[in-house]
């Protein structure tokens, strides 16, 4: 049975507001959070970024849930930071600690770079990141003069339990590459044919039995109009491909990318409906799928009303399913 999720958006919502929607997912029946880690909200009218290591440490003191972060562990942070942040937080919460690392965005990572490198690039500085990681958290002293360096790093406060790598594919490419060495994958919500296509790509490259998470992109209303409005105003700079979607570095270029995108062109990158029935079916599919977890991240702004109605009348339909 698929475990069900809060999305906790820090470019939409301060922190301590984040703080009160995690507890009540979790009394509404969710049984994960997933935590984005960005240092600028993808637009200004979004107008939130906090850091999101902060938050995690103040959210798994006050609700009993597991908790994921989306996370660059390379460029504005180093992998012996996020090693050790990530080591503390499974000591004091055993278990319920795991990483998303992904290969980054300009947006949030340009901040510190004199140069922002291609896909390829980025994507060996990731798998070193995580070999880092994955040595310290062994409790080895680790040297490396590669494309990051770390001198005479040991991790003193290590982790109780194995935290999980959870490998970050948008597109094919990446899902087969991450398949070999991520203890599991996560990706994005987007038509069903495109999903099958990356979901095949890791299985058939080494992915096969490991766990598999989607965040689950959706906008739910008591209205199709207001549900495809809160789309358009607040994630509309999220529907372009993986390549725009890494480049851009500022909110108002986000801002200007999505100036022509209309409310009607929505529909690939969330899915937008007032009938949680047909939620539902959408989420159904994606377990069919065989994802084990799933991160709904409802986009608009009517996040109270949203963890209501899917609290009485989603999760428990999918659990009875």
């Amino acid at each position: 049975m698929a475990q069900i999720g809060y999305h906790i958006s820090h470019e939409q919502f301060p922190p301590s507001e984040l703080l009160e929607l995690a507890k009540k997912a979790e009394a509404a029946g969710f049984q994960f959070c997933l935590s984005s880690d960005h240092f600028h909200p993808w637009m200004e009218s979004q107008g939130q970024s906090g850091f999101a290591w902060s938050w995690l440490g103040a959210a798994m003191a006050q609700t009993s849930l597991s908790f994921g972060v989306v996370n660059c562990p390379t460029f504005r942070y180093h992998p012996a930071i996020i090693a050790q942040a990530a080591a503390t937080l499974d000591e004091m919460f055993p278990g319920r600690f795991w990483i998303a690392p992904g290969s980054g965005q300009a947006l949030n990572e340009a901040i510190v770079s004199e140069h922002w490198p291609e896909k390829s690039i980025r994507n060996s500085r990731l798998k070193e990141a995580v070999e880092i990681m994955r040595d310290l958290w062994n409790g080895e002293t680790v040297t490396r003069h590669e494309l990051i360096k770390v001198e005479n790093a040991k991790l003193y406060t290590r982790p109780k339990t194995k935290i999980a790598v959870i490998g970050a594919a948008i597109t094919p490419e990446t899902a087969s590459w991450l398949a070999g060495w991520a203890d599991g994958l996560i990706t994005v919500s987007k038509p069903i044919d495109k999903l099958k296509e990356v979901i095949k790509a890791w299985r058939d490259n080494g992915g096969e039995g490991k766990p598999m998470v989607l965040k689950a992109q959706l906008s739910y209303d008591k209205t199709e109009d207001e549900a495809r409005r809160g789309a358009h105003e607040q994630w509309k700079s999220n529907v372009f491909g993986s390549r725009l979607q890494s480049e851009l570095k500022t909110p108002k270029d986000f801002e200007e990318a999505a100036k022509f995108v209309t409310p009607d062109q929505m529909d690939e990158a969330v899915n937008i409906s007032s009938d949680p029935q047909r939620h539902i079916e959408w989420l159904q599919e994606y377990i069919d799928l065989g994802f084990d977890k799933i991160d709904l991240h409802n986009v608009n702004r009517k996040q109270e009303q949203f963890i209501e109605v899917f609290g009485e009348k989603v999760l428990p339909a999918l659990s009875n399913k």
